[in-house]
């Protein structure tokens, strides 16, 4: 007995709802695209089980522990690994019983359809998740994980899996996506060239790291003019591996367009580690701008992925590193801050430029206009905290009108959690369909054209958007 609701987030008018169904019903089996993840190459390099279900489902899920986090629990109670040598729960069990006890928590959120369609469809459990069930629960989905048809590679293929990419430093030697590729697998896994420990002067290590970038390309990462080459010659390597975008997750969207003796001075600045406070956001403006150009040299689509205060508890940071469920969402610029870029190469139609925001007043007031003009410009869809049924909703209420459909680039899951990717994309096409229904029974859009919509969101926009 399944304990979902097939008819769940379709609209509960009549007239909407069948209309609904009748698009999602067409686009529900279609291939998953997944432009931009971070999931593990090496999970389908090595083709090994999955450990046990709190390795699965809880210590590397951001969204999960988080919201445990907030109810006082020691993120260490829950298996999730410290930097400072400090002790971490390792009781797989007993990190999910603790867990199940607090199931209550995430009632109404995105992360509970998200497990509770993994649970019942992947697993074929038909009980929602409690203390009283959670043995059992554990127990049977340890046992599946057993079995040869949930490794990693037959799980792919159970998901109707087309493309995934993973997110990679540009240090990052790409062994796994290389034994991939050697293997002969069929399954599709790509690399994506994300610079950001080798762009921003904060990111612990930076001076480090553009040692070793020199070490990696033998070029001179010393000086400007070889620090740019060696961008050029990692970024074609991850092309090599099939790698068809970039990625930049920048504190805001600041960009800048410096003479390139200025932009050489600044980075001089910044490898010394005497830059200031503006000078380092000098520096990631005036790389940005520097990728564009790559991109248009290359062909890489650019995503950027803005306005997300990453590490906000210094506490965490120190116990547990980075990305730990505190990067909070902050008030973002577009339109002045994307200019110098824009200005530059932003009529370019050779260079695609994936903006995503985690600030949903820019929506209406800047992205959306800024996409429906220039032909660089396309928005990435709603992103982490809005990754929602009422965010996916609200997103296409506020662009559609001034950039359209097309100026989008569908949908992605953005995850770490592998098992959450089909729930992720059956949440966004319910809330599509729902939304071409509305415009189909107030009659602004015609029925076979919502048809053709929906299987654009669901796949087709995202193929072309990231030239898959």
């Amino acid at each position: 007995m399944a304990f979902l609701d097939d008819n769940r987030l379709l609209p509960a008018e009549p007239s909407q709802r069948i209309a609904a169904h009748e698009l999602y019903d067409a686009v529900r089996a279609l291939p998953l695209v997944c432009p931009h993840g971070h999931t593990d190459p090496q999970w389908f390099a090595e083709d090994a089980p999955f450990p046990d279900p709190a390795q699965l489902f809880v210590i590397p899920d951001h969204y999960v522990f988080r919201m445990l986090c907030s109810a006082g629990i020691d993120l260490s109670a829950l298996g999730v690994p410290r930097v400072d040598g400090g002790r971490t729960e390792t009781d797989s069990r007993k990190i999910w019983r603790l867990f199940a006890d607090n199931y209550h928590l995430f009632r109404g959120t995105p992360s509970r359809l998200w497990l509770d369609h993994a649970f019942q469809d992947l697993f074929g459990i038909d009980e929602r998740l409690s203390a009283a069930n959670a043995d059992a629960y554990f127990d049977q989905i340890a046992d599946c994980l057993s079995r040869p048809e949930f490794r990693p590679r037959a799980l792919y293929d159970r998901f109707g899996i087309e493309v995934i990419s993973t997110t990679d430093s540009p240090l990052d030697d790409l062994r796994w996506h290389r034994q991939i590729r050697d293997e002969g697998w069929h399954g599709r896994v790509i690399p994506t060239y994300r610079p950001d420990a080798l762009v921003d002067p904060e990111f612990e290590g930076f001076a480090g790291n553009v040692e070793r970038f020199a070490d990696l390309t033998g070029a001179d990462t010393t000086s400007w003019p070889g620090y740019l080459e060696a961008h050029r010659i990692r970024r074609a390597a991850f092309k090599a591996m099939g790698a068809t975008a970039t990625d930049h997750g920048h504190p805001t969207a600041l960009t800048a367009d410096l003479p390139q003796a200025e932009a050489a001075t600044l980075f001089d600045r910044v490898l010394s580690g005497k830059a200031t406070a503006g000078e380092t956001e000098l520096f990631r403006a005036q790389m940005l701008t520097e990728m564009a150009r790559m991109s248009l040299d290359d062909g890489l689509v650019m995503q950027l992925h803005a306005g997300s205060r990453r590490n906000h508890s210094p506490h965490v940071m120190a116990r547990h590193g980075r990305d730990k469920g505190f990067d909070i969402p902050g008030r973002t610029d577009y339109v002045s801050a994307l200019k110098p870029l824009l200005d530059a190469v932003g009529m370019e139609p050779g260079l695609t430029l994936i903006l995503f925001t985690l600030d949903e007043t820019a929506y209406g007031r800047e992205l959306a206009p800024l996409a429906g003009a220039y032909p660089s410009l396309k928005l990435g869809p709603a992103w982490w905290f809005f990754d929602s049924y009422e965010g996916m909703l609200r997103y296409r209420e506020m662009t559609t009108e001034t950039a359209g459909f097309y100026n989008t680039a569908g949908f992605n899951d953005d995850t770490r959690a592998f098992c959450s990717i089909p729930a992720r994309h059956d949440v966004a096409r319910r809330a599509d369909c729902t939304y071409l229904a509305r415009l189909v029974t107030t009659g602004r859009l015609d029925l076979d054209e919502a048809h053709d919509l929906a299987g654009e969101m669901a796949a087709g926009l995202a193929r072309r958007a990231y030239k898959l």
